[in-house]
């Protein structure tokens, strides 16, 4: 087998914590944003339109304590809106 195939198949569980569950380096809503910019670049607006919604239904729910994060994650929703807008619509702002 090649070793650079033998790595990264080994890679993921030199990175498990001891208990076995994988650690997850961004929060669930980051990753759907970033499919969301990913379905902008590719123009699939009707799904980044749809993963909007599912991050905006994250966003609604009521945590047991303060959201530190709450602020940037509001701010990258709006951006997240604007940048949907903005090339649904640069047809009629450009002309």
């Amino acid at each position: 087998m090649d070793a650079a195939v033998s790595d990264a198949e080994d890679s993921p569980r030199e990175s498990m914590p001891p208990s076995g569950l994988p650690r997850h380096s961004r929060r669930l809503s980051d990753k759907v944003l970033i499919a969301f910019h990913h379905a902008c670049d590719q123009g699939d607006f009707e799904i980044a339109e749809q993963l909007l919604h599912v991050v905006e239904t994250m966003l609604r729910r009521r945590v047991a304590g303060p959201d530190p994060n709450r602020r940037r994650s509001l701010d990258s929703l709006v951006a997240a809106h604007e940048r949907l807008w903005h090339l649904r619509n640069r047809d009629r702002t450009e002309g």
